[in-house]
């Protein structure tokens, strides 16, 4: 079969030649663009290659793809939306490719009926900051950025290495950014030190610091370090321990609880409380990783079960499947995911 399609659009042109139904060959305009999709020594291809058992050889501005239809196709899908990402001034890096694959794989998976149709071009939530561009890399990070922009309150649960705080971090950035709040408040139980944070070396800032890291962290990464800075110093952005927000009503803020498995019940109610006029709360953790003394239960299980239904209320559920850091981190969440399952079998049966 041999057949010539060509996509255009104001903003590219790609040309597909196919000589069968499992190979073509994708031309883009821009040999700069094309080489930067590509990756340096065709990295980029490499990994289409392992992910989607397809082969991608790329010569000049063009890439010769060969292998099953449906692999195919998700890697043309891949490719199309990180050159329009390229076009936009934007970057593809590593971990770019590896989301868009996850997307245009998951896009096929769920297709269950013969009546859909396949989309042509893959559609990713994204969030935009001055400083950063971040795309959904797996559906359910796209569910929990479309959250984000709509509800209230939204609970992202699930296990390390999802993108659950860096994406509530980055959202209550750009929110900060558009103006639609005046303030960001981020907030963590210090649960390692029981909140009895006296014994530690220097002021109050030092105690709390160490326990607060991954949040400055993510915050960098969306605004420009000397901002941040400044931020800080003129009480826009806000990093304190949990134990201060009690007696607060906080407006015109986005909020954000990391690791709100370790609160308590009534730290979690207090916090939740705390919610004011035009306000945006987000709470992240995981229910597998409590750290509370045995007996004691966690706020964030109880609000879970509590919430449930409860209008302006999204929740977002992670899944070791999720994991977007190292490859190898989803696989130790499998691995102990599944030793607990087993020990949990083995317990209800001496009951």
């Amino acid at each position: 079969m041999n057949a010539t399609e060509v996509i255009s659009s104001p903003s590219r042109n790609i040309k597909t030649a196919a000589t069968d139904a499992n190979h073509f060959i994708l031309t883009f305009e821009n040999n700069r663009l094309a080489s930067e999709l590509f990756g340096q020594f065709d990295q980029h291809l490499k990994l289409l290659e392992q992910r989607l058992h397809i082969e991608a050889h790329a010569r000049g501005n063009s890439v010769a793809i060969t292998g099953e239809l449906l692999a195919t196709n998700q890697a043309r899908r891949a490719l199309d939306f990180l050159y329009a990402r390229l076009q936009s001034g934007g970057s593809v890096e590593a971990s770019d490719v590896e989301g868009a694959i996850r997307m245009a794989v998951a896009a096929d998976d769920q297709l269950t009926l013969p009546t859909l149709e396949r989309k042509a071009r893959l559609s990713m939530a994204q969030i935009s900051t001055r400083k950063k561009t971040i795309a959904a890399r797996t559906p359910t990070q796209d569910a929990y950025m479309r959250a984000l922009e709509r509800a209230e309150l939204v609970f992202g649960v699930g296990p390390a290495g999802t993108g659950k705080t860096y994406l509530a971090v980055a959202h209550a950035a750009q929110l900060l950014e558009r103006g639609v709040v005046d303030k960001i408040i981020l907030s963590r139980p210090a649960v390692e030190a029981g909140e009895r944070l006296g014994f530690l070396p220097g002021d109050m800032k030092d105690k709390v610091d160490p326990y607060l890291r991954p949040l400055y962290d993510a915050l960098y990464d969306m605004i420009p370090g000397d901002k941040v800075e400044r931020a800080i110093t003129a009480g826009v952005i806000e990093i304190a321990p949990l134990a201060f927000m009690r007696g607060r009503t906080l407006a015109n803020a986005a909020i954000i609880l990391d690791e709100a498995q370790n609160t308590t019940s009534m730290q979690m109610k207090m916090f939740l409380t705390r919610l004011g006029e035009n306000g945006r709360m987000i709470i992240t953790g995981d229910p597998s990783q409590v750290d509370l003394p045995r007996g004691v239960t966690s706020g964030l299980v109880e609000a879970l079960q509590v919430l449930k239904g409860v209008e302006g209320v999204s929740v977002v559920r992670f899944k070791d499947t999720d994991v977007v850091r190292h490859p190898l981190v989803g696989r130790i969440v499998q691995a102990y995911d599944a030793k607990y399952k087993v020990q949990d079998e083995s317990e209800q049966a001496d009951h």
